[in-house]
């Protein structure tokens, strides 16, 4: 049995259950989870590998499920609304279809991912790989602080949630999050699940859903145009599956909205208005 670390932002109402993205923590959600609180009990996770939580091996989505099952068994969540950005969306709507009696509905923010084939595919992947548990110098926190605030986030929330999603090491230095080999399980779990499009991806997931997609690219820093004209050429075929989903099966809400993939931060009241009227709403 893995147990997962988990922080509960308090609150009062029906469950939620945070799932942060790749690379990241349940800090990421901290300004969303506050005016989610205002309506629910919410609960944030660190998924396996990440944050403070313990690797699983090797890194897969059931595995991942298992470990989430276990970890709201030991916390007494029986049932929730599981909400997740990025990979945490893709874990929450694969939760759901494991557990469609323990799953209420599904949130997924911009969780989307791409077959392997999918142009450009290999070199994200080598990217995110590189990046791996590596070494960082003393000074990233502090160039996360700066590139968050080209997305207009505060300085105290990207501070706290850069410090929450690596490690420090003792000579000042910081270690980046997930390792190498828990990198490589998941980026083949999502290109397996990417490989197989929206549509067929979310073919017998049961559960009520919420499609929340980013209707912004960040400006590319120098040197990146060619990830920015990559996520938008995939953004476009996106947009066209969820429209064509919305309109087929009335258990899929699809949102689109004003902010770039990291909504939650950069939009927190936008992404908790949206999932409280949700949560609130006659498919829940």
């Amino acid at each position: 049995m893995t147990l997962l670390h988990t922080h509960d932002y308090g609150g009062d109402g029906p469950q939620l259950v945070l799932l942060h993205g790749y690379g990241r923590s349940h800090a990421d959600w901290a300004a969303s989870a506050s005016p989610l609180t205002a309506g629910h009990r919410v609960l944030a996770v660190d998924l396996p590998g990440h944050g403070r939580s313990p690797a699983v091996s090797p890194w897969t989505i059931p595995a991942v499920v298992r470990a989430t099952v276990d970890t709201l068994d030991a916390r007494g969540v029986r049932e929730a609304v599981m909400v997740g950005h990025s990979l945490g969306g893709i874990v929450a709507v694969e939760y759901a279809r494991a557990h469609p009696d323990r799953a209420r509905a599904a949130v997924n923010l911009d969780g989307f991912w791409w077959g392997r084939e999918f142009p450009g595919a290999g070199r994200v992947g080598e990217g995110l790989l590189a990046s791996a548990g590596a070494i960082a110098p003393a000074g990233y926190v502090e160039q996360q602080v700066s590139n968050s605030a080209r997305l207009g986030i505060t300085a105290d929330r990207a501070e706290a949630a850069a410090r929450a999603a690596a490690h420090r090491l003792p000579d000042g230095t910081w270690r980046t999050l997930p390792e190498r080999a828990a990198a490589r399980g998941i980026l083949d779990e999502l290109h397996r699940l990417g490989a197989l499009g929206v549509t067929t991806w979310l073919d017998g997931v049961d559960v009520p859903l919420l499609l929340i997609q980013a209707g912004r690219q960040p400006s590319p820093a120098p040197g990146t145009e060619w990830f920015a004209e990559f996520g938008a050429r995939f953004a476009r075929g996106v947009s066209e599956q969820l429209a064509a989903l919305s309109r087929a099966r009335r258990s899929i809400r699809v949102q689109r909205i004003d902010a770039t993939h990291v909504m939650h931060m950069e939009s927190p009241e936008t992404v908790a208005a949206l999932v409280t009227e949700f949560v609130r709403g006659p498919s829940c």
